[in-house]
């Protein structure tokens, strides 16, 4: 075989010089900024724009929701009036109890409550408590429930949708009850259900909205929920048969489901936490769209434990953001880490405290001598200035004195009250010392809302808020056995949980303008590693 040809070209030339020559370097893509969400929402998306406000007040809604449920007590299971029919019969009693059969009869019929349908008066009288109670007990249940089920699978939005489909349809099962204890069994399925309306809805409309607007955006959830009491009113004006009652305050429910959730979105911090980061990117351009503001193609969401990692250059890499591993949490979790341990005992005894007083002031301010009608609407709108009053100094005095001070402001009143007497002119002082307590009480019990929601990163927010939630039924429970006592002795009780709760709060870390951190190990980083609160 001839040699070949100096001049022909050695094809194996370009391969030698290929292997001589330096590997070239792939081309870098844009650099990757992480940012965790109040970042993001601060410099492009916008703390609380046109987006926020409308998805604030379209799912606040549902807080008118849980006051239809949860107040529809006092109307169908109050005592009406009675008239008499013949001599058996005293007009001036107070009570029923110990007149002759047939000559009394109730005034509206035996379908205007529970109590006129089965009798419940005299030694039947308790079973009207045992209805709250139970009550009571399922929201304390509910909220246990679906707070670790809207940290977890469900959502925060899949469980108001479940919450809200429960209430409706127990409702208006509610309402063909055929007997008190067939009565009793749907109370408790109805408080189960209304156990997570309000929590699920605090936790889906604070969630989106900046840090230096979150404050504020929380305070205002509670205006939805005494609105809901007193167009409650009105519509137990207009339905004044239990049955019909149950039915009406039922429909919004099943309006809501249809007519406003759709228009809702899920938080972007629990998309973030279970890993979905295509759907959490997609709607925080959305809300930047939303606000007039852009969002660069350079940014993406991290957890806040991985935001101090490197940026990262090579464009395969971006598209690895797009998914990651869910990351979960429970209630053993909070317990296992020792600054979100303290944190949930202190924030479970200062619910527990501020139910008990919350309630039972409640109580005692409803069982005046007047239209019953017009004393829950003067109720309801009682408490909206201590809303406006809290909002306006929640970010100028920071949450942890604003929580003592109202605590305390409650305690010394109803303190005040218990050394008042029960005739003459400090019977009137001792009724002004019990609106001032409920006054401050009320800022306390919607303050602690944003509070123990500020305490606890996202991944196991809603498990802590659901337990402090659970705390808050108990003292529910509770109160109304404190009010029987009479006398003194309540104010006195509610003085000592004023005062307590307060010094509990000493011990809790103040919130205000710090970020709202995704992971437990996010937290102890941010809050430097500290092993207490």
């Amino acid at each position: 075989m001839s040699a070949i040809p100096s001049s022909e070209p050695d094809l194996r030339l370009p391969l030698l010089c290929s292997l001589e020559e330096p590997a070239r370097k792939p081309e870098k893509g844009p650099d990757v900024q992480k940012l965790t969400i109040d970042d993001m929402l601060q410099k492009h998306c916008g703390e609380f724009g046109t987006w926020q406000l409308r998805h604030f007040v379209l799912t606040c809604l549902a807080w008118a929701l849980e006051a239809f449920h949860t107040m529809v007590m006092i109307f169908a299971d109050r005592e009406p009036e009675f008239r008499c029919l013949s001599s058996g019969c005293d007009e001036m009693a107070k009570s029923v109890c110990g007149f002759e059969p047939g000559s009394w009869d109730w005034v509206g019929g035996a379908g205007s409550s529970t109590v006129a349908q089965w009798g419940l008066v005299c030694g039947e009288k308790y079973k009207v408590g045992l209805v709250q109670a139970v009550f009571f007990g399922g929201c304390m249940i509910g909220a246990g429930t679906f707070g670790h089920l809207s940290d977890s699978t469900l959502g925060r939005k899949g469980s108001l949708t479940v919450v809200c489909l429960l209430n409706a349809v127990f409702g208006c099962l509610t309402a063909l009850a055929p007997d008190y204890w067939t009565y009793l069994l749907l109370r408790l399925l109805t408080g189960f259900s209304t156990g997570g309306v309000g929590l699920c809805a605090f936790v889906l409309a604070t969630e989106p909205v900046g840090s230096s607007k979150r404050g504020a955006a929380g305070m205002s959830t509670f205006y939805f929920f005494s609105t809901g009491i007193a167009m409650l009113s009105g519509i137990a004006y207009i339905f004044p048969s239990w049955r019909e009652l149950y039915i009406a305050s039922s429909i919004p429910s099943i309006l809501f489901l249809v007519i406003v959730l759709p228009f809702i979105s899920e938080s972007p911090r629990w998309y973030l936490v279970r890993g979905r980061i295509n759907e959490a990117m997609a709607l925080m351009r959305t809300i930047a769209k939303s606000n007039g503001k852009h969002l660069p193609d350079g940014v993406v969401l991290a957890l806040d434990e991985d935001v101090n990692e490197s940026s990262v250059n090579d464009q395969s890499d971006k598209q690895g953001f797009a998914t990651k591993e869910a990351i979960t949490g429970s209630v053993v979790d909070v317990i296992r880490s020792p600054i979100t341990r303290i944190r949930l005992f202190l924030a479970v005894a200062i619910n527990f405290m501020c139910s008990v007083v919350y309630y039972g002031l409640s109580l005692n301010v409803v069982n005046l001598d007047t239209n019953l009608h017009l004393n829950v609407v003067l109720n309801a709108v009682a408490e909206m200035p201590a809303f406006t009053i809290t909002a306006l100094l929640l970010d100028k005095l920071g949450r942890k004195p604003l929580t003592i001070g109202t605590l305390w402001f409650s305690g010394f009143f109803c303190f005040a009250g218990c050394l008042m007497g029960g005739v003459g002119i400090w019977k009137v002082v001792r009724m002004i010392c019990g609106i001032l307590g409920i006054f401050g009480m009320a800022g306390t019990y919607n303050l602690l809302f944003i509070y123990t929601a500020e305490l606890f990163p996202t991944v196991v927010r809603n498990v802590a808020l659901g337990c402090a939630t659970q705390s808050a039924q108990m003292g529910a429970i509770l109160a109304p056995f404190i009010v029987v006592m009479g006398g003194a002795l309540p104010f006195a009780v509610f003085a000592s949980c004023g005062f307590v709760g307060g010094l509990l709060a000493f011990y809790l870390p103040e919130t205000l303008n710090r970020p709202l951190y995704d992971t437990i190990t996010g937290m102890k980083e941010g809050e430097g590693g500290l092993s207490g609160v």
